[in-house]
């Protein structure tokens, strides 16, 4: 289930380092840097509060594309 996102190009447009975006978001930088190169899904509040963070909809940071597996 591959959940594709563009965490690093909206927080960059904010120009927060990784740190920074994780204290705004109450995480920590390891969990922004896993959720950037797609190694974390992150829970919906967290996507949530990304958004409202980065100003946008949790769309438009985050897309979820179907593997043909999971159509089966």
């Amino acid at each position: 289930m591959p959940l594709f996102n563009q965490l690093k190009e909206y927080r960059t447009r904010l120009g927060v380092n990784q740190t920074e975006m994780g204290k705004l978001a109450g995480v920590s930088r390891q969990t922004i840097s896993l959720i950037e190169r797609g190694d974390y899904s992150p829970s919906v509040a967290l996507a949530l509060k990304l958004a409202k963070i980065c100003g946008v909809s949790v769309e438009d940071i985050f897309s979820y594309e179907e593997d043909e597996e999971d159509e089966k």
